[in-house]
């Protein structure tokens, strides 16, 4: 191993780069991760192949959206601390102001026709979109009968028993672990595709081959980046504990999305599972539509679709405001979610990537990262049912099905309109292979065109 060579990349450019980066930031993790991949190794050359990938692998370790943590990562293994904030922030800011700005819209705009048609659109665009999310998760994580057997078992959980979804992943992790250790090989993980061509070597890219001396692991550094970032999550939300009480909606949203943020493995559509489950059915925040409405805006904004997360923190305190006014209560909450969310992002980072190699060999934890993964698919494909019923059948009824309790649609009050529009998007995203932002688009239009006839 070679010294790594001085990268000459100032924090200026940096900042530019990663502003390009958040600005192409569509199209869920996968596409963030190729965007992230052709400008940080293929253009910029700021690191090489494997480092790339051995990032990636730690950051589908974890908890919360990947792609935003790659971005952490990388610009901490450029840049130190200052980078991994500069990168991962600018990851976060432009969807974060756009979802704030929607969100403003939609409840000061929401029964005029125009956005009522947008939304009827958008619903029927991120049906399908969630149903070729649980196709391309599931052709990538379920290798063999035992992973296929696990999504499955996933799927029925908490579709018809209503399993949490922390238990979930909790049980698939521990099947994982297990059975690797014992020797098993059916839980073999797997990750997103990024670049293809000739791979650019560690030893030629800007950082070189080397571990950069910031970078190595220093008990030290790590206790005190761990109490700084601890602190910053975690005060405000004891903070709200103790002076507003634990039935206070800010409190409410704080313990829940800092929950949320320690058991979101899978990505963001493995998170909206959670988030629906609790926040529309438990807690009453948001109605399955808004829920809806939410996901096609974080789908047709910049930034990671974990920002739907915002929107729903955002209605929850507009609804239940207290004595402040709606939008700024709407406003206060929206941006404490977003705080409880991202700020374990960058603590995951700055605490554990100097020791990511210890973990990458570690056999048994990377066979419950691919059972949790398999589980995923199942947990998805809860979410595209439960997303079709709400889309697509204006009645549903409750009835007991091997001892568990499932709503089924009344295939009367199936709205036609949504069917048929569901249809097209269907067609086009499977049969053309359109992308999803054209298809956002034209389902919009033609929502509002349907409403305006209307």
């Amino acid at each position: 191993m070679t010294e790594p060579k001085p990268h000459g990349v100032s924090f200026g450019e940096a900042m530019k780069v990663w502003l390009r980066v958040a600005a192409l930031s569509f199209g869920g993790p996968a596409g963030q991760i190729a965007v992230m991949h052709r400008i940080v190794v293929e253009e910029k050359k700021w690191v090489g192949e494997q480092r790339f990938l051995q990032a990636l692998n730690y950051c589908t370790l974890l908890p919360g959206p990947e792609a935003q943590q790659l971005a952490t990562y990388l610009g901490w293994l450029m840049h130190r601390t200052a980078g991994g904030l500069l990168a991962g922030t600018l990851f976060v800011l432009p969807g974060m102001v756009a979802i704030m700005a929607l969100s403003w819209i939609y409840v000061l705009l929401g029964k005029v026709t125009l956005v009522q048609g947008l939304f009827f659109g958008l619903k029927a665009a991120v049906l399908v979109i969630v149903i070729e999310a649980v196709i391309r998760v599931g052709r990538r994580a379920l290798r063999n009968n035992a992973m296929r057997l696990l999504a499955a078992a996933a799927f029925v959980a908490i579709f018809f028993y209503g399993v949490p979804f922390p238990v979930i992943v909790v049980a698939a992790g521990v099947i994982g672990y297990a059975a690797t250790r014992f020797g098993s090989t059916a839980f073999q993980a797997g990750g997103h595709g990024v670049g293809k061509g000739p791979a650019l070597g560690d030893a030629e890219s800007l950082l070189g081959e080397a571990t950069p001396a910031h970078a190595r692991p220093n008990l030290a550094w790590t206790l005190s980046i761990g109490a700084i970032f601890l602190a910053l999550w975690l005060v405000p939300v004891a903070l709200l504990w103790f002076l507003r009480g634990p039935d206070d909606i800010f409190t409410q949203i704080a313990v829940f999305f800092s929950k949320m943020a320690v058991v979101t493995f899978g990505g963001a559509y493995a998170v909206l599972a959670y988030v629906a489950q609790q926040a529309v059915e438990h807690y009453g925040w948001v109605t399955a539509g808004e829920m809806l409405d939410g996901l096609g805006l974080a789908e047709s904004t910049p930034g990671p679709l974990i920002m739907v997360t915002q929107f729903v923190g955002f209605l929850g305190a507009w609804r239940d405001h207290g004595g402040l006014s709606p939008l700024l209560a709407g406003t206060l909450g929206g941006l404490l979610t977003t705080w409880v969310t991202f700020v374990p992002c960058f603590l995951w980072i700055f605490v554990g990537a100097p020791y990511v190699e210890a973990l990458r060999a570690n056999k048994a934890l990377s066979g419950a990262l691919a059972a949790i993964t398999a589980a995923i698919v199942g947990v998805i494909l809860n979410l595209a049912v439960w997303f079709g019923l709400q889309v697509l059948f204006a009645e549903l009824r409750t009835v007991r099905l091997l001892g568990a309790t499932v709503d089924l649609p009344v295939m009367g009050s199936a709205n036609i309109a949504a069917v048929a529009l569901a249809a097209a998007c269907a067609v086009a995203v499977f049969r053309f292979r359109f992308g999803m932002i054209p298809v956002l688009l034209a389902s919009s239009i033609a929502g509002i065109v349907y409403a305006l006839m209307l």
